[in-house]
C-alpha cells in the first residue's frame, strides 16, 4: 500500500515564515529600536566661577537622568561635610572665603549608565567692610577657674545667629552639660555668644573649642574670615565670697574656708557695688582708673593688684589710701577694696575664671555685664540660645563630648 504524498511548500514561502518569526510577531530588530539618551549635568557655580558666595548652596542641574553625588573637595583634599537636597549640596559648616574648590557631580542615566562633570571656583575675598571679627576668651593654653564660659564676641550685630551657633563644638575630657547663650555686652553693646555648663566645671577637665566659623555670613553683608580653635584646662574649684555687710571677702577653695580678708566695697548711698556671681575676667596688675571712664567723679590714680570682675570697671584690689576704714565701713566707688599684704597674698592666689559671690550690694549684675551668666538660673540660660525650642520651657540642652 502506497504512503500518501504530502504536497511540497515553495521555497519562497518558507523564506516568508523565517523572516516572520525573526521578527517575533512583526516588531523593530535590536538595531532599529530608540536608544536611552546620556544624562546631562550643569553645576553652579561654573567652573572656572570667583567671587562665590561662602554661603551660597553648590547646585548640579539634571536632564535625562537621577543625581546621585556631589563632591566638594577643598584645599586639604578633604570632600567638604554636607547634605544633598533638591539638587544642591550643602555644607555642614559653610565654606571658607577666599579659598578655591572643587566639585564633581555624578548622575545615573535613564538606561543606567553613569555621568559625571567636574568644575572649579573660588570664593570671595571680603574686604574690610564686609568682614566680621571676633575675639575668642579664654585664650588657648591656658587654665581657668570653674566659673570660666567659653566666650565670643563680635564686633558688628549678629543677624544670623543660629547659623553661627550650629557650627560651634564644645568637647569636654568629663561628660557636662552646657548650652551656648546669645548677650548684649554692657557698654559696648556688642553681640556675645557664650557656652556656660549648667554646674561649674569639674576640675581638671580638659575643654576644646571648634569654631569653624570661615565663610559664614553674619549680616547686612559681612562674612566671618576666620575659623578659630582654643583648648584649656580647668583648674583648682575656688570661689570668693563676698560680704558686704560684714566687709569679709573669704577664699574658699574645694568648699572650704582658706582664709577670710577685710574689705571696704562700694558706699551704698552713691556707688553700691553689685551682688551676685562674678567671674573673674582678668588679673591686670597695676592699672590706672579715672573716674570719668565709668562716668563718675572724683579720682584719678594708680591702682595695684588689680582684678576685673566686670565690664562696667568693678574691679577687686589693692586700696592702700582706704586701709583706715577697710573692714569696718564700705566708701568705695563700687570696687572691693584689700590691704595691701592681703591684696598681695590674694592675687597670687586667684585664678582667671574663679567665681565672686557678692551678698549686701544694691543690685544683681546683669548677665552680660562681664560674665554674669551665672546669675540665670540654668533653666532662663537656656533660653538664650537661638536654638532653643520656643515650645519648650527649657530649651536646648547639649552634653559637651567625652
Amino acid at each position: 500500500m502506497r504512503k500518501p504524498i504530502t504536497p511540497a511548500i515553495p521555497l519562497l514561502s518558507l523564506l516568508a515564515l523565517s523572516l516572520t518569526a525573526c521578527g517575533s510577531g512583526g516588531g523593530l530588530t535590536e538595531a532599529a529600536k530608540p536608544t536611552a539618551t546620556a544624562a546631562e549635568l550643569s553645576l553652579v557655580p561654573a567652573d572656572g566661577a570667583k567671587d562665590v558666595r561662602p554661603d551660597e548652596p553648590v547646585k548640579a542641574r539634571v536632564t535625562h537622568g537621577t543625581l546621585t553625588a556631589v563632591t566638594v573637595t577643598g584645599p586639604d583634599g578633604k570632600p567638604a561635610r554636607g547634605a544633598l537636597a533638591n539638587g544642591a549640596f550643602l555644607p555642614e559648616t559653610g565654606l571658607a572665603v577666599d579659598t578655591t574648590y572643587k566639585v564633581r557631580a555624578t548622575a545615573t542615566s535613564e538606561d543606567g549608565h553613569e555621568a559625571s562633570s567636574e568644575s572649579t571656583f573660588r570664593t570671595l575675598k571680603p574686604s574690610k567692610e564686609q568682614t566680621e571679627t571676633v575675639t575668642v576668651l579664654p585664650a588657648g593654653g591656658t587654665t581657668v577657674g570653674v566659673g570660666q564660659p567659653l566666650s565670643l564676641t563680635f564686633d558688628h550685630p549678629v543677624k544670623n545667629r543660629a547659623d553661627v551657633e550650629r557650627r560651634l563644638k564644645v568637647t569636654t575630657s568629663t561628660p557636662t552639660e552646657g548650652s551656648w547663650g546669645w548677650l548684649k555686652e554692657t557698654l559696648t553693646g556688642k553681640d556675645r555668644v557664650d557656652w556656660r555648663p549648667k554646674e561649674y566645671w569639674k576640675p581638671g577637665t580638659r575643654v576644646t573649642l571648634e569654631a569653624p566659623l570661615s565663610g559664614v555670613a553674619t549680616g547686612d553683608g559681612r562674612y566671618l574670615a576666620k575659623s578659630y580653635a582654643a583648648s584649656v584646662t580647668i583648674g583648682r574649684s575656688q570661689t570668693a565670697k563676698v560680704d558686704i555687710a560684714n566687709h569679709e571677702l573669704t577664699l574658699e577653695r574645694d568648699g572650704r574656708p582658706v582664709k577670710s580678708l577685710p574689705i571696704t566695697a562700694g558706699d551704698p548711698a552713691s556707688t553700691p557695688t553689685w551682688s551676685g556671681k562674678m567671674t573673674l575676667m582678668g588679673k591686670e596688675g597695676t592699672i590706672r582708673m579715672k573716674a570719668a571712664s565709668v562716668g563718675l567723679t572724683g579720682y584719678d590714680q594708680q591702682v595695684q593688684k588689680s582684678m576685673r570682675l566686670t565690664v562696667s570697671g568693678t574691679y577687686a584690689h589693692q586700696a592702700e589710701w582706704a586701709e583706715s576704714y577697710i573692714g569696718t565701713a564700705n566708701k568705695s566707688h563700687g570696687c572691693i577694696g584689700l590691704k595691701t599684704a592681703d591684696a598681695a597674698w590674694f592675687y597670687d592666689q586667684v585664678q582667671v575664671g574663679d567665681v565672686f559671690d557678692v551678698t549686701g550690694g544694691k543690685e544683681t549684675l546683669a548677665p552680660g555685664n562681664g560674665f554674669g551668666e551665672w546669675n540665670l538660673s540654668w533653666e532662663d540660660w537656656q533660653k538664650t540660645s537661638s536654638l532653643a525650642d520656643p515650645s519648650s520651657p527649657a530649651g536646648p540642652s547639649s552634653p559637651a563630648g567625652v
